[in-house]
């Protein structure tokens, strides 16, 4: 993406902290437009959720007119651990009815217009990214932070993940250099976007 930015569309504050999640069904997005709440499985969640907006970049099974892109934007009103017996009741018997999830709650749904496309991209994993990246992104690449820009993305994250005592310094380094893979995947640095979403995202069926 150009460092000239054109300006797209206005949804959110350029300084805000976005995770870009994935809705692998039709009923995920019914969920958080009528319930209000998205969920994430603990053993395969982002290390830092405290973020401003999600932003749904739906899969496949959306049809020719929505899949592979970005079509909605909420806002995080808050999260708690559950279980996923908790969240679907109507599922008890599922094989992960009692693993712990991460229960996203939301604003509402807020319309990306226009939308972002994949592009040549299908599926991704997380991906953190910022309001000014998302205002003025043309396609779903545009939303990866690149080079200085990343780090002070970064410090945003882990200034809010050790206000709230989610973790201690230790656990969250300074430098990019210092954190796992798994995160520096989710921050855009060496980024595999070609990985199974539906899995890695939600492990559900």
């Amino acid at each position: 993406m150009s460092r000239v930015y054109s300006p797209l569309r206005s949804i959110v504050g350029d300084e805000a902290i976005i995770l870009v999640a994935v809705l692998p069904h039709p009923r995920d997005l019914e969920i958080a437009r009528v319930l209000g709440w998205y969920r994430i499985p603990l053993r395969s969640s982002p290390k830092v959720m405290s973020v401003d907006f999600l932003a749904f970049y739906q899969t496949a099974a959306f049809g020719e007119e929505e899949r592979w892109g970005v079509h909605y934007i909420a806002a995080v009103r808050g999260h708690e651990l559950t279980t996923r017996a908790e969240l679907l009741r109507h599922e008890a018997d599922h094989p992960r009815a009692h693993e712990e999830y991460y229960k996203i709650q939301l604003g509402e749904l807020q319309k990306v217009v226009p939308p972002i496309p994949a592009s040549h991209w299908r599926r991704l994993t997380f991906l953190y990214t910022t309001g000014e990246r998302l205002n003025r992104a043309s396609t779903l690449e545009d939303l990866v932070v690149r080079d200085e820009e990343r780090q002070i993305l970064w410090r945003g994250l882990r200034e809010r993940a050790l206000h709230q005592q989610s973790y201690s310094p230790q656990q969250l380094p300074e430098q990019l250099d210092g954190l796992d893979v798994l995160l520096l995947s989710m921050l855009g640095k060496g980024i595999s976007l070609l990985e199974s979403a539906d899995e890695y995202v939600t492990g559900d069926d």
